[in-house]
């Protein structure tokens, strides 16, 4: 690579968003530049999702072993080899690592690993360890990503976010996590059941307040029957370290103290110092504002990911990104809808979710013009071999199409493949009841709370 070179499409940042965009763009047959100053794939390869969800499929394993006499097999829990849990997880991430740097190489991306800087309109200065090299391009992509907030405290051996926390070489004997969104409580999740007595801090009145609030209570009672504690609605005030850990102080005077406390209050654009408002880029609180379109409005500059608005969820990036591409290439793609992008959380029991909950389509339809049904999870034949309690819930606009369905149990995350497609194509109750569902699976669940809302319950306890 020289100096100096043009493309048809020069992408800053080398996450899931700017990866799938230079990608599909090589497919189609664009000439392309990728800058990472780290490794590529993100956060979500290598410190975010497939870390995390390495850690939760080994702490199910660990409940299996604990639990295994209910099914009649005897097996002795010793308790958790840390050292080799981490070299599970580093192994995962690892195989998909060199998977992902084979498909870049094979497409014939040219990879810059450095800090890139926009400095003009079609231009990005990149300074790496190979020197520096000027690079444009017709059109230019950003896709910085995002980092964890830490509202303003100092991140120690003992204060830590999720970063620090999946390297943490020791099972935490007590913890604190301070928010109770999808990052706090799958790190409870994990370290509940690797042994750790924790304990939730979340200002909302509910732990994943941003699901439906049927789902929320349940996945409270869940936790309440695996012990993890949480105290709602209750605001942080301060921490302190001490000799053997922390000691947090909430805004109600009560007092907390654990080895840890895990800052989980969700994640902030990075967009400091990489040139955007010089470049008149519109920005608003460090988020990249961009159009349906996903264009920033200056020159040939795009926007995806976690620095423009809304959820910051890889799939989504990972759709933005192909979304540009075909746009550069002139295919007049269909806009990522946001509502129908599914939402997995992977604490145990699992949360998955499409499109609107009861409270946001009473908003938007009216309370008389909505109907919804719960299919409880003892119903199912598969949840029950798999031991879980949960729930389905559908929402339907009153003789209308699906808007929203949710649901919460073991290994139900797999379940929103289906539950988007119905929402986002806009399928009917009755629609959905008419297709077969296979026997015995979880997907039943998705097929009975249709058939229930289409008017014809049959495996449904009222």
């Amino acid at each position: 690579m020289s100096d100096s070179l043009t493309y048809d499409l020069v992408v800053l940042g080398g996450g899931t968003g700017g990866y799938a965009a230079a990608l599909r763009a090589a497919e189609l047959d664009m000439k392309v530049a990728l800058i990472e100053r780290d490794k590529v794939g993100g956060t979500c390869l290598h410190r975010g999702c497939v870390p995390t969800k390495a850690l939760l499929h080994a702490a199910e394993v660990a409940d299996t072993a604990k639990e295994s006499s209910n099914f009649g097999i005897e097996v002795e829990f010793k308790g958790i080899d840390i050292e080799k849990v981490l070299d599970y997880k580093n192994n995962v991430i690892s195989r998909n690592y060199k998977g992902l740097q084979g498909l870049v190489k094979a497409r014939g991306i040219d990879t810059y690993f450095g800090t890139g800087k926009l400095v003009g309109k079609d231009t990005v200065e990149v300074e790496g360890e190979d020197g520096k090299h000027t690079v444009t391009g017709t059109n230019v992509l950003l896709s910085t990503g995002s980092t964890s907030k830490t509202i303003g405290l100092d991140i120690t051996e003992r204060v830590i976010t999720s970063t620090e926390a999946l390297e943490l070489d020791k099972v935490p004997g007590s913890a604190i996590v301070l928010g109770g969104g999808v990052i706090g409580v799958e790190f409870a999740s994990v370290w509940s059941s690797f042994g750790a007595q924790v304990t939730i801090v979340e200002g909302l009145k509910h732990l994943v307040a941003n699901e439906d609030e049927t789902i929320s209570k349940n996945l409270e009672r869940a936790f309440k029957k695996r012990k993890i504690g949480f105290k709602l609605g209750t605001m942080f005030k301060g921490v302190e370290e001490t000799a053997d850990g922390v000691k947090v102080t909430l805004e109600d005077g009560s007092v907390l103290e654990a080895e840890y406390l895990l800052v989980a209050v969700g994640r902030g654009p990075v967009t400091d110092g990489f040139g955007f408002e010089e470049q008149g880029i519109p920005m608003d609180r460090g988020f990249v504002l961009a159009n349906e379109r996903l264009h920033t409005g200056v020159g040939n500059i795009y926007a995806c990911g976690d620095i423009v608005p809304g959820l910051q969820l890889a799939h989504r990036a990972f759709g933005q990104g192909i979304f540009i591409a075909e746009e550069i290439a002139g295919l007049n793609p269909v806009p990522v809808l946001e509502s129908g992008i599914p939402r997995v959380t992977y604490c145990e029991p699992e949360i998955f979710s499409v499109g609107l909950s009861s409270k946001q389509a009473e908003e938007q339809y009216g309370a008389d013009s909505v109907e919804s049904i719960e299919y409880n999870l003892g119903g199912n034949g598969k949840s029950v071999i798999l031991n879980t309690t949960g729930l389905v819930k559908v929402i339907r606009e009153k003789d209308g199409p699906v808007v929203g369905v949710h649901g919460i149990g073991a290994r139900l995350s797999e379940q929103a493949g289906e539950a988007q497609l119905i929402v986002n194509w806009e399928a009917f109750p009755e629609e959905v009841a008419q297709l077969i569902h296979a026997h015995p699976t979880q997907n039943e669940a998705l097929g009975e709370a249709h058939l229930a809302l289409a008017g014809k319950p049959l495996h449904f306890h009222s």
